[in-house]
């Protein structure tokens, strides 16, 4: 309790020193900056997502529009960009892509 009494105080003796209009201007600024960071996560995540769903994309032309087939591994890979990419949100764009890429066969000429 004595830590908290501590910095109580401190904020106090910066509130007297800094003036009331100088504490309003401080709140504002911080408000604000959190707004900014908030804006700079949304395209953080917005920017991830389309990198991840250009990925799968691209895997899906390659393996299922080109070759009709995707080994396990990139069948994996697939699969953990997708559970990523839903984790930020998806909005079921991808869930047919999804789908198709997953049911293909593994082995060229296996169905």
């Amino acid at each position: 309790m004595g830590m908290v009494k501590d910095v109580l105080s401190i904020i106090g003796l910066i509130c007297g020193f800094l003036g009331i209009p100088s504490v309003g201007t401080l709140i504002i600024w911080i408000i604000k900056e959190k707004k900014k960071s908030e804006k700079r996560q949304q395209a953080e995540s917005l920017g991830l997502q389309a990198l991840l769903r250009s990925q799968m994309i691209d895997l899906y032309n390659t393996w299922c529009v080109n070759k009709g087939y995707a080994p396990i591994w990139v069948q994996d890979n697939f699969e953990n960009i997708w559970i990523q990419y839903e984790a930020l949100g998806a909005n079921g764009v991808m869930d047919k892509i999804h789908r198709e890429f997953m049911a293909l066969p593994t082995e060229l000429g296996h169905q």
